[in-house]
């Protein structure tokens, strides 16, 4: 019920034009949000590069309403690789289609990410085409597989989601043409005909699917937090004898801090999925549905602030 009810909040623009002024809901985001601006996310980016920890900075926003807003988009990744580069910062970045205008013309965002993957190649960086709702998932495969990865094969990859029924089979096929994937549980609110309803299942596909990556995918990206899935891959890639090397663990910036560091000290390879930007409050939404315990802190802080107020009056 919790996590419906803030999945929604999350799609309602008209509370972000409220909560952008809340300066408490503000510095709570920060916990998950590298600030609004490049220079705050590359400084996310030097602090993690400090503790061995690798980063894919995302620019948050998703659709686009006009082309215009599109190449902008589109532009700002340029920048953001140019600044990469410049500092040789060990991060790549993450894309969602639909902020570079997917919904206005595929072969507009077709043409806008040609020039990010170019970029990229010239720099020899990478690109995460992010996995956005279950209504975008056979169009997003589609335009990578037919019209990104033929050009870009070592520059580009793709997210897929294990809480939906077909992730495996999507699994098995990205083995197939040696795509490189990162796996996570999903965050967005699916109908139960397409997205398995129950925890337990969404974790049982994870590992399933983790499991086919770890022994024949393209140096796959398992994303998660799950300390029970995190103990499995451990023991999977031992019993098969698959090098750390081969594989790298993800998580969100803001999100365990405390196991990042420990898989770090253990040898494993750590990336950090960094988001910054205006647009923060539909991700700062989806955290908390993802982990309802981050609503209790939050509440926390508030009534905290509250009486502190009441205590100077």
């Amino acid at each position: 019920m919790l996590r419906s009810a803030l999945l929604y909040l999350s799609e309602q623009p008209q509370i972000f034009k409220f909560v952008r002024k809340n300066g408490l809901a503000k510095s709570f985001a920060n916990r998950f949000v590298a600030g609004e601006t490049l220079d705050t996310a590359l400084a996310a980016v030097s602090r993690l590069n400090a503790r061995g920890i690798t980063v894919s900075l995302d620019l948050l926003g998703e659709s686009v309403h006009n082309e215009a807003e599109a190449r902008t988009a589109g532009e700002a990744y340029l920048n953001i690789l140019d600044r990469i580069h410049e500092k040789r910062a060990d991060a790549n970045v993450s894309v969602k289609l639909t902020a570079m205008g997917l919904d206005i013309s595929e072969d507009l965002c077709v043409a806008i990410m040609h020039k990010i993957l170019q970029r990229a190649r010239e720099y020899r960086t990478f690109v995460r085409i992010d996995m956005e709702s279950s209504e975008y998932t056979q169009r997003t495969l589609d335009l990578f597989e037919q019209r990104l990865y033929p050009s870009y094969r070592e520059n580009v990859g793709i997210v897929l989601q294990s809480y939906l029924y077909r992730t495996f089979a999507d699994v098995e096929h990205a083995n197939l043409i040696k795509a490189r994937v990162r796996l996570c549980k999903g965050a967005y609110k699916e109908p139960e005909t397409v997205a398995y309803p129950a925890k337990k299942d969404v974790d049982a596909s994870y590992v399933r699917c983790m499991h086919a990556l770890l022994k024949y995918g393209n140096y796959p990206g398992i994303a998660t937090h799950d300390e029970a899935i995190i103990k499995e891959a451990k023991r999977f890639v031992k019993e098969n004898q698959i090098a750390t090397s081969r594989f790298e663990f993800q998580m969100l910036y803001g999100v365990r801090r405390d196991l990042q560091d420990r898989l770090v000290r253990e040898g494993y390879r750590m990336r950090v999925y960094v988001p910054f930007g205006t647009q923060w409050y539909p991700y700062l939404m989806r955290r908390l549905a993802e982990r309802p315990a981050n609503v209790a802190f939050l509440t926390g802080n508030l009534f905290k602030e509250l009486v502190g107020k009441r205590r100077q009056k």
